[in-house]
C-alpha cells in the first residue's frame, strides 16, 4: 500500500494550531488524536512527521500558541483539542543560564508539567514527557538504567527530575522519556539549534575548535528518537524508559565523526573539564542503556554514523524547506 497522503486539515477551539491528518481510504478509521506541544522544536517537528505518517490525527502547538506555564491556558487548550494521548516535547535547556536564573527552567522543565498532568488528567488523556541524562551525577562509569537513583548536579537536572516528579505524582500512567543530546533536522530552524550546526558554523570560522574528551553521553537523532516514541505508544507501555543514541561516545569524538561524515578537516583539538569550565555542573558520564526499550520489542538504535548520514542527507532539503 503506498503511504498515506498528509493534507491540512482545520479544526476549531483554538487560535491557528497545526494539525495533519494522515488518512487511509475514507472506508478505514483513523487513529486516535495526539497533541504535540513544543511542535516546532527538532524533537517536535520530528514527532508531528510520524505520528501523521502512522495515520494519527496530531496537533502541534508550540510556544507562540500557548504558555504551558500558564495553568489556565493549558487546561482550556487540552480540553478543547480532547487527545488521547498529549506529548510534551517542550522544554528550557539552556543548562548554564539556568545556574543563574532558575526560575524560568523550572517553570517550563517543572511546573509547566504539573499544569499538563493536571489537565491530561481532566480529559482522561495520556501523557508522553520528556527527562534528561542530566538527572545523574555521571560518576556510573558506565551507562545508566531505569533503576539507577538519579543525582542531578545543577538547576537544570534538578528542573528535569522535578517535571518527572510532577507526572508521576498526577497522574497514574505516565510516559517518562529520558534522552540524551538530541539533534535533529530540525535544528536548522531553531534559534539555538544543535551540537551538529555547532560544530559547522566553528568549522566555518577557520579556527581551531576544542571539544571536551572527558564527558561521554548518548547523542540522539530526533527522527528515531520520535520513532521510537510512537512504538512505545502505539504499545500502551508507560512507566520510565531510556531511550539514547545507543552507543557511549564523547563529545571530542563526537565532533569528530560530524566533521567526517560533512567532509571536513578543521583543526579539532581535545580538552577537558578542567580546561573548559562552565558554570553549570555537567555529569562526567551520562550514556543511557537501551536494554528497557529492546527488551520492550523496539528496535536498537542504528549506529551513530548511520544517524549522522541520514543528517547530512536530509539537511540540504530541510534548509530548502525553511
Amino acid at each position: 500500500m503506498a503511504p498515506p497522503k498528509i493534507k491540512n486539515v482545520p479544526r476549531g477551539g483554538v487560535d491557528s494550531p497545526l494539525e495533519f491528518h494522515a488518512g487511509y481510504p475514507d472506508y478505514e478509521m483513523p487513529k486516535q488524536k495526539v497533541l504535540i506541544l513544543g511542535n516546532a522544536g527538532q524533537l517536535g517537528r520530528e514527532l508531528m512527521k510520524e505520528f501523521a505518517g502512522r495515520g494519527w490525527v496530531v496537533t502541534g502547538l508550540d510556544r507562540a500558541e500557548i504558555d504551558i506555564a500558564n495553568r489556565f491556558q493549558v487546561e482550556e487548550c487540552i480540553a478543547a483539542i480532547d487527545p488521547r494521548w498529549v506529548i510534551n516535547a517542550a522544554a528550557y535547556n539552556q543548562v548554564d543560564v539556568a545556574e543563574r536564573e532558575p526560575h524560568p527552567a523550572f517553570a517550563v522543565n517543572a511546573l509547566a508539567v504539573k499544569n499538563i498532568a493536571v489537565a491530561c488528567r481532566q480529559v482522561d488523556a495520556r501523557l508522553v514527557h520528556y527527562s534528561t541524562d542530566y538527572v545523574f551525577d555521571g560518576t556510573a562509569g558506565r551507562p545508566y538504567t531505569e533503576e539507577d537513583p538519579p543525582r542531578p548536579l545543577g538547576a537544570y537536572g534538578v528542573s528535569k527530575l522535578a517535571g518527572e516528579m510532577f507526572a508521576h505524582a498526577y497522574l497514574d500512567d505516565p510516559l517518562i522519556i529520558r534522552t540524551s543530546g538530541v539533534f535533529g533536522p530540525g535544528g536548522l530552524h531553531t534559534a539555538r539549534g544543535n551540537f551538529v550546526e555547532l560544530m559547522l558554523r566553528l568549522a566555518a570560522s577557520g579556527r581551531p575548535i576544542r571539544v571536551v574528551e572527558d564527558h561521554v553521553a548518548s547523542p540522539t537523532y530526533a527522527p528515531w528518537l520520535a520513532a521510537r516514541t510512537a512504538d512505545l505508544v502505539e504499545k500502551g507501555l508507560t512507566g520510565l524508559f531510556h531511550i539514547g543514541g545507543g552507543w557511549p561516545v564523547s563529545w571530542f569524538d563526537f565532533a569528530r565523526m560530524i566533521f567526517q561524515a560533512a567532509g571536513l578537516s578543521p583543526e579539532l583539538q581535545p580538552t577537558n573539564e578542567r580546561e573548559y569550565r562552565t558554570e553549570a555542573r555537567r555529569p562526567k558520564y551520562s550514556a543511557l542503556s537501551n536494554a528497557k526499550m529492546e527488551a520492550a520489542g523496539l528496535a536498537p538504535m542504528p549506529p551513530l554514523e548511520d544517524a549522522l548520514r541520514d543528517y547530512f542527507a536530509r539537511r540540504p532539503k530541510e534548509s530548502q524547506q525553511g
